[in-house]
Formats: structure tokens, sequence, C-alpha cells
């Protein structure tokens, strides 16, 4: 076994300390000898501004909130793993990374219950009408506010999910299913899936059930919510050929990736009517910058009438809590120790997954 250490980098100064990942890496079974180091790079400084002497040396990265592209790979000539400390790992140059020999991983065991709440959250609000009811009350945000909207609206949005209604899934993973589960314990009366990776069987140990094709879904499902990874496949699959095949008074949310649905889809189909509302975590270009010009997010952020209640947006914080704020640090730590110490196959991404 080699006496140089892995240096291990966290390049955007998430922490006040590594205390943590000492403790969680000094438990290596091969006990490797490691050195973790810290920088202070934030969400935009460039790896370029690490000092090239750290960058040379580098063995293990953390990635939260920065891209990786081809030429970020190259400054790190002896890299042998990233990690990255979330699900979805569309942030990385998957290419040129496995051209390096780059061993890729994510961290797909946080995060779950929290998404998977915030996904039924998104739906439930929409279908009990909750934020139609709430812009009504308050007169800045209804100029002709008077007593006589404290009443209930008859609206496309509001439905019984017990009423011969329908969730669809769109990607069954570990949260995907664990949104199936909410959704059964909220009385759906039927849950559908599409996802042709996942095996045969699954849908009998969860009681719900599989359909063929994407079509198939969006045609059947009353309320759908997206749950695919961001690859080449899926990317702005939510189109408005998928969307246009809903029922009238649809709604769909996403929690998963902003790239997978098209936003011209949503527009088109909520100003037609197709859609009853949308419930949206991610965007396509995020953060949702002042300049953004697309018409759908311009009539919510200036409160269009016509979208007033029929569209909520949170800012990719579906995965947040206290608690999943610990996990994404404590497992990612304990992925790289697993791979890159003690050489373990631990939540490797394969270039084949993209």
């Amino acid at each position: 076994m080699s006496s140089t250490p892995m240096v291990i980098l966290e390049p955007e100064g998430l922490y006040t300390s590594t205390d943590i990942e000492q403790t969680i890496l000094s438990q290596s079974l091969s006990n490797a000898p490691f050195e973790i180091y810290q920088a202070n790079l934030g969400e935009d400084k460039p790896y370029s501004d690490l000092p090239l002497d750290l960058r040379q040396r580098v063995s293990g990265l953390f990635v939260f909130r920065h891209w990786m592209s081809r030429e970020d790979v190259s400054l790190f000539p002896n890299l042998k793993v990233v990690l990255r400390m979330g699900v979805g790992y569309d942030r990385l140059d998957r290419v040129a990374l496995d051209e390096r020999r780059v061993i890729v991983c994510n961290c797909p065991d946080y995060g779950t219950t929290e998404v998977a709440d915030h996904a039924i959250a998104l739906a439930l609000s929409l279908r009990r009408g909750i934020l139609l009811h709430h812009d009504l009350q308050r007169p800045f945000t209804n100029p002709s506010f008077s007593s006589s909207f404290w009443a209930h609206i008859h609206h496309p949005l509001v439905q019984r999910p017990s009423a011969n209604r329908t969730f669809g899934i769109l990607g069954l993973g570990r949260i995907g299913t664990a949104t199936a589960l909410r959704a059964k314990a909220f009385c759906w009366s039927s849950i559908i899936f599409y996802d042709p990776y996942v095996p045969a069987g699954v849908e009998r140990a969860l009681g719900i059930q599989r359909v063929r094709t994407a079509e198939e879904l969006f045609e059947r499902s009353d309320t759908l919510s997206v749950h695919c990874p961001l690859t080449r496949e899926t990317k702005y699959m939510v189109n408005k050929n998928l969307v246009s095949r809903m029922k009238d008074g649809s709604v769909l949310v996403n929690t998963a990736r902003g790239r997978i649905v098209d936003l011209d889809a949503l527009y088109e189909n909520l100003k037609n009517g197709k859609l009853a509302g949308v419930g949206l975590d991610t965007l396509p270009d995020e953060p949702m910058f002042d300049d953004i010009t697309h018409p759908l997010v311009k009539a919510y952020r200036d409160g269009e009438e016509w979208l007033k209640g029929r569209m909520v947006v949170t800012p990719h914080a579906g995965f947040y809590s206290p608690e999943s704020w610990e996990d994404i640090r404590t497992l990612s730590c304990e992925t790289m120790r697993d791979v890159l110490l003690d050489g373990t196959m631990r939540n490797v991404i394969k270039v084949t997954d993209e």
C-alpha cells in the first residue's frame, strides 16, 4: 500500500470545519492515508482559482453547486474520484471524466423523503386549490378584493383524488417510489408509472401499475409527477407532444431536473386549459434571474391574472431539511471513503447511465 496520502478536497467551503470528514475518512477499512482540504470557492469562483500545487495533488473531489467541464477536469491531473453531492450528476462532463478514467459517484440515498414529500405537497397545494384561494384573500394579490371572495371556487384544479383519479409517475427510482407510496396514502384511485429500466415485478410489490409507453402515462394521468434523472434520453422529454396528450384540467409537478420539462409546452397548455396547474421545484435555467424572459416565467413573476393560483415555484429546495443537509455531508463522505480509499464500487455512475 502506498504511503503517499490521498488528497481529498471540498472546494466550495460548505462547512465551518472538516471534523466530520476527518472522522468518517479515518474509518477506512484499508487504513489508507489521506489528507482532507477545504477551499472557499463558493458557487461562482472557478477551480482555476485553487493553488496549482493543491490541484495537482487532488485525488478525490466533492462537487455540490459547481459544474465540472472538460477544461475543469484538465486542472486536476491526479484526479481519481469525483463525488457529486446529490442525486443528479448532469453538472459533470461525464465523457471527459471517463476519458481520464476518473470514477464518478453520486449520493442517491439522501433527500428521498424530502423530495417525495415536496412533490406531493406541490400536487396537493394545487389539487386542493390552496394557492388559488389564498391569493384571492389578500388585497395586494387581488385588486378587486372584497368579502365576496370568502367562498370556495369552482375550478378544474380542485379534485378529489379518490374519485376515479390517476396519479402518474415518470421515473420509478427511489424518489419516484417514495412518491408513489405517498400518493397511495392520499388515496389516489390508481397509481401508474413509466420507467423502462425498472425490473418486472416491482409494480406488484408496490401495488401500482406499470404502463408501456410515456404516451400512455401522460394520456391516463390526472396528476403527473416527474422523477427521472436528466440524461441525453430525458432532456426535454416532457415536450408539447406528451403534455398535449394529458386530460383537460391536468396537473404536472417537476421536482427532478428543470431541463426534463419544456417550458414552452407548459405555457401553451396552461394557456389553452389542458393543464389546470403546474408545480415546479426546478427550472431549465437556475437561479431564476431577473432577466429571464420566458413568457411563462414572466407571467408568473408579474402575477398575470390568467395564471394566479395555477402555478407554484420553489427554488430547487425540495431536497432540503436540516436532517437532509447533514445526510448529504455524511453519506457523500462515506462514499468517498469507500470508493477512493477502500476501492469499492459504492454509488458509482457508469457513462452508460447517461
